[in-house]
């Protein structure tokens, strides 16, 4: 009975290429998904030559892993003469479609001179650009001292806030020694034609250029290398404009808001920027902040340390040791003689040192024509100290 029921042998089939159930383990029967890592950890099998790679089974549905990216159509096209599996000739190829993760595709990036790649060339790239560029973590790699010391020179520039810095503190010790402005402004132009005038040049020959670059690179700036001009050229012409133009005291403070509120506001800024709101590109709250603070704090210690410690409210000095309201103010108000007007001491000096420190923090905040903050900070501090103390000096 069981003989004449016998079921017949499943017959083989013979495929012309290897399938994949041939190249199975003894027992394998389940074709779990495959990942990316994995099917790239396998070793691939040579495509067969002259057969269609279209297949309907639902064995290769399930085995075979589909890239999600929408450009993996055209992967596999146009390098070394390989060509996709849909390509026609004739045909234009079909641009992808957008999957569900992807609804949204990404722009082409602009290419500008011509570029057969897309990305923004250096040489072409605006001043905006370069300023929002020099304050990126990562560096281009146009400074060659930046690449290896990325985060102490590139990122925090030590180098170069140190030098700023020291201006500062040079300037402190240029007056406890009773050198006076009319002194100093000569030597500072002296030193600013022939510094502009090799910068000048290194826009105008590239070797020399990389020359400068590899010996001063860890005081520059990505942006300052092909397109704008070294930031001690600005620093040294506002200095000169301060010291030459203003008042004594006025000009000392310009100097000294110069050094240490720019650096005060771009070293908070890049460390606590991003968690406070921005007030325009480049500009956080947190550094504004950090600026007039530091502005407060220099005023006080040059009009109320070094100033009564060393030579006293000189004669030049705008800001002699206390404030008056104007004469309309005082009418308004019935004040009656210049006494009931005027305040003096740590009144006057408090009020003087707050105001600073918002001269301060306005002169680095707002951007006049695009001009480096070095030439723009001791021109607006000391424009501000200046019409304050017109008013109530």
């Amino acid at each position: 009975m069981a003989q004449q029921y016998q079921i017949p042998s499943t017959p083989g089939i013979i495929a012309p290429t290897p399938t994949q159930l041939d190249v199975l383990e003894p027992g394998d029967t389940y074709f779990a998904p495959i990942t990316r890592s994995a099917a790239a950890k396998r070793p691939n099998a040579p495509d067969s030559i002259g057969e269609e790679k279209d297949s309907d089974s639902d064995l290769d549905k399930r085995a075979r892993t589909r890239s999600r990216s929408p450009r993996s159509a055209n992967k596999r096209g146009g390098v070394g003469g390989l060509q996709s599996a849909n390509f026609k000739p004739g045909v234009p190829p079909v641009p992808p479609v957008p999957t569900s993760r992807t609804s949204k595709p990404k722009s082409e990036p602009a290419r500008q001179n011509g570029s057969a790649n897309g990305h923004l060339s250096p040489s072409s790239a605006s001043s905006t650009f370069w300023r929002d560029f020099s304050r990126s973590p990562s560096p281009l790699g146009l400074i060659p001292i930046h690449r290896h010391w990325r985060s102490f020179v590139h990122r925090h520039e030590i180098p170069r806030k140190a030098l700023h810095l020291s201006i500062g503190f040079f300037t402190l010790h240029l007056y406890t020694r009773g050198i006076q402005p009319a002194t100093i402004h000569p030597w500072l132009l002296g030193a600013l034609i022939p510094i502009a005038s090799t910068d000048f040049l290194r826009h105008r020959s590239a070797s020399f250029n990389r020359f400068y670059v590899r010996v001063l690179g860890a005081f520059m700036r990505e942006s300052e290398v092909n397109e704008r001009y070294n930031g001690v050229i600005w620093y040294l012409l506002g200095a000169w404009v301060a010291l030459r133009f203003f008042p004594k005291d006025v000009g000392v403070m310009g100097v000294l808001l110069l050094s240490w509120c720019d650096t005060a506001a771009s070293t908070v800024g890049r460390l606590y920027g991003r968690y406070t709101p921005r007030i325009r590109k480049g500009k956080s709250l947190a550094g504004s902040a950090a600026a007039a603070v530091v502005g407060l704090m220099t005023a006080g210690l040059f009009w109320g340390i070094m100033v009564p410690r060393w030579w006293g409210f000189e004669e030049d000095f705008m800001f002699q040791g206390r404030l008056t309201l104007p004469q309309p103010s005082r009418t308004w108000l019935g004040l009656v003689g210049n006494e009931q007007g005027t305040v003096g001491g740590w009144l006057a000096l408090g009020a003087m040192s707050l105001w600073s420190g918002l001269a301060a923090s306005a002169s680095e905040l707002v951007d006049i024509w695009g001009l480096d903050d070095n030439l723009t900070i001791p021109i607006l501090s000391g424009l501000g100290l200046w019409g304050f103390l017109k008013v109530f000096g």
